[in-house]
């Protein structure tokens, strides 16, 4: 099995929706987390990541739902390597109309009718020949999604003691780090800015966002390099815009997180964009 990838951006007719298209042999993926869900299906191989302390396997014939937020690796489980499909919806996509939000306990399930609506939804969306089809396609999917396994978020405890305060503090901390991604504060900056040891900052940090602040920024710089390449821009003007220390900097972390290069990235979603309606 070779190594491709392929992102695009289509709009559902609500908003944009990523789409990942790939086989990978020997590439790992950084740990990382999506600001959105993340829904695949293994069409070849099998993967494995680790995902709220635990490797976790998928194969064909599972269906993978990792939540936003969530950090998780990726890589082969098996010689052969693994082929998938992923779509990443937003929340709003996800549960459109309700009122009600749900939690997947199982991050890979086996369901043969969800696996098969979430592979025709994301074939029909890649293919771009009839919008109305592949939206009609990705609703069902999406749908089954939530119905088959989703349950309905638990009603909030009352807050523990300094959580806010706590949660305050990861808030400006995380303000601070996006004022300016092309120059980062020093450790001592960040914890001196929220009356913190550097010590009990990164817990704090670390706590809230399951990553320290050092790596959490590059995440960033990534999320942002994506929608900066999708509009257009070019690989050398978006390293230095979102604060890497030249293109060969961004290349790396850029497919280290998503799976393949800037430049890949820019010209699939560029291509995408490109097609009659």
């Amino acid at each position: 099995m070779g190594e491709s990838a392929e992102w695009t951006r289509v709009d559902d007719g609500r908003q944009a929706l990523d789409l990942l298209t790939a086989s990978y042999h020997r590439h790992q993926f950084a740990r990382h987390s999506h600001a959105t869900y993340a829904i695949g299906v293994v069409t070849c191989g099998e993967e494995q990541f680790r995902y709220r302390g635990v490797l976790r396997r998928a194969g064909v014939g599972t269906l993978a739902i990792l939540e936003p937020d969530e950090p998780h690796d990726g890589m082969a489980a098996r010689p052969e390597g693994w082929a998938y499909r992923v779509l990443y919806p937003s929340e709003s996509l996800l549960f459109d109309g309700r009122t009600e939000r749900a939690i997947f306990r199982e991050p890979v399930v086996t369901d043969p009718r969800s696996v098969h609506l979430v592979r025709s939804a994301h074939e029909e969306l890649t293919a771009g020949v009839d919008p109305l089809a592949a939206q009609s396609k990705l609703a069902w999917a999406l749908e089954a999604v939530v119905q088959r396994h989703g349950a309905l978020r638990p009603a909030p405890g009352a807050p523990k003691p300094g959580d806010a305060a706590a949660g305050r503090k990861v808030a400006e901390i995380r303000d601070r780090l996006l004022a300016d991604l092309r120059c980062a504060p020093s450790l001592r900056e960040l914890a001196a800015g929220v009356e913190l040891s550097p010590y009990h900052m990164l817990r704090v940090f670390r706590e809230a966002t399951g990553f320290p602040p050092h790596a959490w920024l590059v995440l960033e710089r990534v999320c942002h390099a994506r929608h900066l390449l999708a509009s257009g821009r070019t690989p050398a003007e978006v390293a230095g815009a979102v604060g890497f220390a030249d293109q060969a900097h961004l290349t790396r972390w850029f497919k280290r997180v998503t799976g393949v290069t800037p430049a890949a990235f820019r010209n699939s979603v560029q291509d995408a964009m490109r097609r009659p309606a």
